[in-house]
């Protein structure tokens, strides 16, 4: 089956970053950002190489230097390609980007469904082509407010892109409310993400296993309300609760809340 919803989020992500790029100056392009040893441009660099792999082209064969926030395989390939592209300036990089998703987004828009059934090792484990690009749109939105909070640029905070990623973040919670946190069992904790995106989350321990519900108890152990960047910036590991926890409401169980903000970060 051919993923049409899908691709139609990349290519909004895809516009979203070249009207971004597009904007900026040489400055901004070398800004730093939440990424440890990444700048603005380092970001787009890191997306053009993948997009380039996905779509066939070969991967650099440029070595980039060990660096103290290289911590894999796969964070040592990251770095090549963006190692490569340091010497540029920004606009030869976002001419580079312009090019790849252009090409990448006519790849997609013409391909069978045989291709997207590919099978295909993920970020997440194995799975398919379109398993794949279903996490590509979270990298590429990631990313984009990466650079944007670096160059004080918000935008694209809402719509069809946000809403796919924070909702696959909102995926793990179970996790973080039960086993992270500790919640007790037979209790509930309720997390409001407002602003952007907007979602209610129940998420109730019951026999010893935590998973999200529909039902809200009538006195839930701690209740949570954060805005759409906050939870975005806890969740991808951006930012630490010590950074921006003040922007958590907690009401209830406040020890239990702190332990839920602190251990948010669900990015591998």
């Amino acid at each position: 089956m051919i993923p049409t919803d899908t691709i139609d989020k990349l290519a909004q992500c895809f516009a979203s970053l070249s009207s971004l790029g597009a904007q900026l100056t040489e400055v901004q392009w070398k800004s730093p950002t939440d990424c440890p040893g990444w700048t603005v441009q380092d970001n787009l660099s890191h997306l053009v190489g993948i997009e380039r792999i996905l779509n066939g082209l070969p991967a650099t064969p440029h070595k980039a230097a060990a660096a103290a926030h290289v911590k894999n395989p796969i964070g040592e390939a990251n770095e090549n390609e963006i190692d490569a592209r340091r010497g540029l300036t920004g606009s030869e990089v976002l001419a580079e980007w312009n090019e790849i998703a252009t090409a990448r987004l006519a790849t997609l828009r013409s391909a069978d469904d045989a291709y997207f059934a590919v099978e295909a090792m993920t970020p997440t484990g194995p799975g398919t082509v379109a398993d794949f690009l279903h996490i590509r749109v979270l990298d590429c939105w990631v990313h984009e407010q990466d650079m944007r909070r670096a160059v004080g640029l918000p935008g694209h905070l809402s719509g069809p892109s946000a809403e796919h990623t924070i909702d696959r973040l909102i995926r793990t919670i179970p996790i973080v409310v039960g086993k992270r946190a500790g919640t007790p069992d037979g209790h509930s904790v309720v997390l409001d993400i407002t602003g952007g995106v907007q979602r209610h989350i129940i998420c109730s321990v019951a026999d010893g296993r935590a998973s999200i519900g529909s039902v809200e108890p009538e006195a839930p152990l701690a209740r949570l309300t954060m805005d759409t960047e906050t939870f975005l910036v806890l969740a991808t590991g951006r930012r630490t609760a010590d950074q921006v926890g003040a922007n958590v409401e907690i009401a209830g169980d406040k020890a239990l809340g702190d332990k839920i903000i602190a251990s948010l970060n669900m990015m591998i």
